[in-house]
């Protein structure tokens, strides 16, 4: 029986320790954009708040 599951069932493939798992990789980069999403949030949220209290100025980058 446990011979016939075997093609139904492959062994995930082994990798090497310095790679990470795609998963992983997935996580991290959800995270970063998290965090990015966050920043730009914050900076519109203050810009807003700024503009509303009559303090805005436009900065050159």
């Amino acid at each position: 029986m446990r011979a016939l599951s075997l093609p139904a069932f492959p062994e995930p493939e082994a990798t090497a320790d310095d790679q990470m798992a795609p998963i992983e990789q997935a996580r991290i980069e959800r995270r970063q954009a998290d965090v990015s999403h966050s920043a730009a949030l914050r900076r519109a949220r203050a810009e807003r708040a700024a503009r509303r209290a009559g303090r805005w100025r436009w900065r050159l980058p």
